[in-house]
């Protein structure tokens, strides 16, 4: 019989997970980036991490996690064990689960099971698909130039950073956090590129660092007043490029299904679909409802 664990330990976790993980590091490359940036860079007064096991005679099975604020990712379920998961959660009164994000499938198993047996509400907030680069096919004719952005830019990578969470983000934005994240990024070597028309700043993309083989391209953005021009197609194959010379084997990025002209300027310089994803909320249901 399986057993579902629960650990407060993310070293531990990460003992116990990165083959089940890495075997995949490109559908896994939520909770790679995640615990790995934690681990190399830990904050104190970061929020303690929710961290879930399935072992079922004697190895790992399923996996999740959630690094507040986000959801719980649960690409690491398959189906079948996601009402385990969700039993076994549920269980835990205290316990805030604000969402569920990763692979579809799995997505929409633990909202069934999660749903069924809270009597919560769900609401799909985004839906997504996972990109992976294959041969990297820079725009031609694109005005400008690529630069690494430093420690100077962090006023305007802030700006920018918060400015897309606020339009493409289902999560609040928030101008502290998103310092922070900046901060942080460029304090563990994460790549963050500008591309500049002239001598002005016109787009901004950015990459993980290398973990497992693996870098994700986020956020990438443009202010609407400069999109039209091919900066942001420009710019992304900017930080692919330096995600490959970075040591990337596998570079990939996820797109919002409701903007189609980001699923297809992705495809244009190479990239191409690997699986979808999707995020729902939940939500307590209304007095006299439950």
């Amino acid at each position: 019989m399986a057993d579902v664990h629960r650990h407060h330990d993310l070293d531990e976790f990460w003992a116990l997970t990165r083959d089940f993980y890495t075997a995949d590091p490109v559908l896994h490359t939520v909770p790679i980036t995640a615990v790995g940036l934690r681990i190399r860079n830990p904050i104190p007064d970061d929020e303690p991490p929710l961290l879930v096991t399935v072992i079922d005679k004697g190895r790992v099975v399923a996996a999740a996690l959630r690094t507040p604020p986000f959801p719980l990712e649960v690409t690491g379920l398959a189906p079948e064990w996601a009402p385990t998961v969700a039993e076994a959660l549920a269980e835990d009164e205290e316990l805030e689960l604000p969402g569920v994000s990763g692979r579809r499938e799995a997505v929409e198993a633990f909202v069934l099971a999660w749903t069924e047996r809270t009597r919560w509400n769900a609401e799909e907030r985004q839906a997504l698909r996972l990109f992976q680069l294959g041969e990297l096919e820079p725009p031609r004719n694109v005005p400008g130039t690529a630069r690494l952005a430093t420690e100077d830019d962090v006023d305007l990578l802030t700006r920018w950073h918060y400015e897309f969470v606020d339009e493409s983000v289902p999560h609040e934005p928030d101008r502290d956090r998103s310092r922070r994240y900046v901060e942080r990024a460029l304090e563990v070597g994460a790549g963050q590129v500008l591309w500049f028309d002239g001598d002005e700043p016109v787009s901004l993309a950015a990459a993980s660092v290398p973990l497992e083989g693996m870098s994700r391209v986020a956020p990438v953005y443009t202010p609407p007043e400069r999109r039209g021009c091919g900066y942001g197609s420009a710019v992304t194959a900017a930080v692919s490029t330096w995600a490959l010379e970075a040591g990337a084997e596998h570079v990939v990025l996820f797109t919002d299904l409701a903007n189609p002209i980001s699923n297809s300027i992705y495809q244009r310089i190479g990239y191409r679909p690997v699986t979808d994803a999707a995020e729902f909320a939940f939500t307590e249901p209304a007095p006299g409802r439950g």
